[in-house]
C-alpha cells in the first residue's frame, strides 16, 4: 500500500514540474542582453550601409531608455507596437536615416525630430496623429514621408520648405483639400491623396511639374482640372471612385499615361466607378486612343 502510495505520489508531481518549467519568463532579448550584462550595442546589425536596430511587433507600450545611448543607429524600426508617445530623446539619435514608426498609437510627435538632420525616410503610417509639428519641416534631407491611415486634416506650412522630399502619402486622412504647401514640393514624384474628403483639386497641381504618380481615389472629387493635364510627367493618374462627370479636352497632352488601367497596380489612367457621362463610358472601355481622339475631335466642334 505503502509502495502504491508513493508511486501515485511520484506521478503527481510529474506533470506540475512539468506545467511549471512551460511557465518560465521569457525575456525580451534586450533584457536578456542587459540581465547578463553585455553591451546593448550587441544588438545592433551593421549592414553594408547602415547601422540597424529592429524591435518590431513587441507589443511595447514605452521605449527603453538604452535605446537612446546607441548614438551610431541609422535605421531605426518600432513599427507595430502599443507607443503612445515618442520620447524627446529620440533628438539624440541624429545619425538616423530611416525611421519607422508605422503601426503604433501615436497622437503626435515630440518637437526633437527638428534634431534629425540625417533623416530621408519617415514612416508614421497608422497612428492616432491628430497633427505634425511644424519643426518636421527643419528635416531638409527627408525624401519619402508616409502620414498615412491618421487623423490629419491639415500641415504645417513650413512643409514647402522640404525641397527634397520626393514621395509623400497622406491617404487616409481627413483633409478636405490638399494642403497649399504641398504644390511647393518641385522634387516630388509620388503624391497619394486618396481616401480623403477632397472635393476638387486646385489649379496649383500644375506646379507639381515632376510628379510621375498622382493617386487621389476615393475622395468626391467633382471635376477633372485641366491644370492636371499639364503635368505631362504623370505615368500613373488614378481617381478611381469619385465623382467625375466630364474630361477635359486637353486629357490627351498626358502623353506618358499609355492605357486605361484597370488594375491598382498598372501604370496608365484609372477612372472608373465615377459617373461619367454618355459616350464616355463606352470610350473608356474602348481605350486611351479612341478616348483622346473623341476628345480632341469634341474640341474643334
Amino acid at each position: 500500500m505503502g509502495a502504491r502510495q508513493s508511486r501515485a505520489s511520484s506521478k503527481d508531481k510529474g506533470p506540475k514540474r512539468v506545467l511549471f518549467m512551460g511557465r518560465r519568463q521569457k525575456f525580451s532579448p534586450w533584457d536578456d542582453a542587459l540581465l547578463s550584462g553585455r553591451d546593448p550595442r550587441s544588438l545592433l546589425k551593421r549592414g553594408m550601409h547602415h547601422v540597424s536596430f529592429s524591435l518590431v511587433t513587441r507589443g511595447m507600450t514605452d521605449i527603453p531608455d538604452f535605446l537612446w545611448g546607441l548614438s551610431e543607429v541609422q535605421k531605426l524600426n518600432l513599427s507595430h507596437n502599443q507607443l503612445r508617445v515618442l520620447p524627446p530623446e529620440v533628438g539624440k539619435l541624429t545619425r538616423i536615416v530611416v525611421l519607422n514608426l508605422c503601426g503604433n498609437r501615436l497622437k503626435s510627435l515630440p518637437r526633437e525630430v527638428s534634431l534629425l538632420q540625417s533623416l530621408k525616410v519617415l514612416f508614421v503610417n497608422m497612428n492616432c496623429l491628430t497633427e505634425v509639428p511644424a519643426e518636421l519641416s527643419l528635416c531638409r534631407n527627408l525624401e519619402v514621408l508616409s502620414l498615412s491611415h491618421n487623423c490629419l486634416s491639415q500641415l504645417p506650412a513650413g512643409f514647402a520648405d522640404l525641397s527634397r522630399l520626393r514621395k509623400l502619402n497622406l491617404s487616409n486622412n481627413s483633409f478636405a483639400h490638399i494642403p497649399m504647401c504641398v504644390f511647393s514640393l518641385k522634387e516630388l514624384i509620388f503624391l497619394h491623396v486618396g481616401s480623403n474628403r477632397l472635393e476638387n483639386i486646385a489649379e496649383s497641381i500644375q506646379h507639381l511639374a515632376s510628379l510621375q504618380i498622382f493617386i487621389a481615389e476615393g475622395n468626391n472629387i467633382h471635376s477633372f482640372p485641366r491644370s492636371l493635364c499639364l503635368v505631362t510627367s504623370l505615368e500613373l493618374l488614378n481617381l478611381n471612385s469619385n465623382d467625375i462627370q466630364t474630361l477635359p479636352s486637353e486629357l490627351h497632352l498626358l502623353c506618358r499615361l499609355v492605357r486605361i488601367a484597370w488594375n491598382p497596380m498598372d501604370k496608365g489612367l484609372h477612372i472608373s466607378h465615377n459617373p461619367l457621362s454618355k459616350p464616355l463610358p463606352e470610350l473608356v472601355e474602348g481605350g486611351l486612343e479612341m478616348l483622346f481622339s473623341y476628345l480632341k475631335d469634341k474640341k474643334h466642334t
